[in-house]
């Protein structure tokens, strides 16, 4: 049988064209021969199927409505997170060969070129809503390793939130205030622990009548509102050409009259743009960025402005007047990703300092009267 695999897999190459199943099933006929068992046949035709088709033999994982993230490390080491935190998968590939070429059939799928010139890639399956991260060897030193993170339409509005346990009665209640006064947040915390859920719950209750433009590097963001435009950014091709930068699409979007201004994620040199943009009069703007707490945002935003030449000065004095609200999320131990605390900023000095409203072990801290005036400024009560 491995023998009639690699038959097909060599008809499949030389032929050219796109192995659909149709494809597959005809090459797996025409190389039988009518030598091979029927048994024989079929246990081809499934192999190849895995290979040719889908994601493999991952399809099943990523089909399970539970299931955020699916990552491959080596043939006989497959996880999954389904939402209580990464688990082994009852998943094996037959060999590292065989791992390299999904990752490299899925990259081709994104648009993207995986091979050991670019032995690494970031894409977007754009069909199946999932978000591609790919490494292959020698730089993978243990062998070629897969992420593949799954984004589903946004089904969560901050009411289902609560009873999830992401955020308590207290802290449904601050984001609703927030976002009725219009204040400019930051979202942070470590990679899944449930920025894009909680953004894209807070931009779904914002007022139907005003109009949302989200910019981003992967189509993260969907929130159920009916005045939402969306901007991706895009890589270089092959040849280096077509690129369109994520600050090029902040500037792009400044023009298309947003009542909120919304990056996804700040990474790079684009939280200058962002900044100037919040300071020029649109209010109710948001982003998320990865910081360990929300103590340490303006640090985190001061190594991403340095990128982009601005002044450590410049970018306090631009984050004093652009952001109101940092929002801190965290993974439990235990599973769920819950709202740990909420912050106002405040002047110390010439910088910015992230001052503790609200955190989810202590309740009620010290900048709650700072977050209490800038409510009563935009006319939302207090919800305490």
């Amino acid at each position: 049988m491995t023998a009639l695999v690699d038959r097909v897999r060599s008809r499949l190459a030389e032929s050219g064209g796109e192995p659909t199943p149709a494809a597959v099933a005809a090459a797996v006929r025409a190389e039988a021969g009518g030598v091979a068992s029927d048994l024989d046949v079929l246990a081809a035709l499934r192999t190849l199927r895995q290979e040719f088709v889908g994601a493999g033999p991952l399809d099943e994982l990523l089909r399970d409505p539970r299931t955020t993230d699916v990552l491959v490390s080596g043939p006989d080491a497959v996880w999954v997170d389904r939402g209580a935190g990464l688990q082994p998968a009852d998943v094996r590939f037959p060999d590292e060969a065989s791992v390299r070429r999904l990752a490299q059939r899925l990259a081709l799928a994104a648009g993207r070129r995986l091979d050991d010139a670019s032995p690494y890639v970031d894409g977007w399956l754009s069909e199946s809503g999932v978000r591609l991260h790919a490494v292959l060897p020698p730089v993978a030193a243990d062998g070629t390793c897969l992420s593949l993170r799954v984004l589903r339409p946004a089904a969560h509005d901050l009411t289902t939130l609560r009873r999830l346990g992401t955020v308590d009665a207290v802290g449904e209640a601050l984001l609703r205030a927030v976002v009725a006064a219009r204040l400019a947040l930051l979202v942070c915390g470590g990679t899944g622990t449930g920025k894009t859920t909680i953004l894209n719950a807070l931009l779904s209750s914002v007022d139907p009548r005003e109009r949302i433009v989200c910019v981003e590097d992967a189509e993260e963001l969907r929130p159920r509102h009916p005045h939402v435009v969306r901007l991706v950014s895009r890589p270089a091709n092959i040849e280096g050409a077509g690129a369109v930068a994520l600050r090029d699409l902040v500037r792009q979007a400044l023009r298309m009259r947003p009542d909120r201004l919304v990056v996804g994620e700040v990474r790079g040199a684009e939280v200058c743009d962002l900044l100037a943009a919040l300071n020029t009069g649109h209010d109710g703007g948001a982003g998320t960025v990865h910081a360990n707490s929300a103590r340490e945002v303006p640090a985190r935003l001061e190594a991403l402005a340095g990128a982009g030449g601005m002044s450590r000065a410049a970018l306090h004095s631009q984050l004093a007047a652009a952001v109101q609200v940092v929002l801190h999320m965290r993974r439990r131990r235990s599973g769920g990703r819950v709202l740990d605390g909420v912050g106002v900023l405040i002047r110390d000095g010439a910088d910015v300092a992230v001052r503790a409203a609200w955190t989810r072990s202590d309740g009620w801290a010290a900048g709650r009267a700072a977050l209490g005036e800038l409510l009563a400024e935009r006319g939302v009560r207090a919800p305490w």
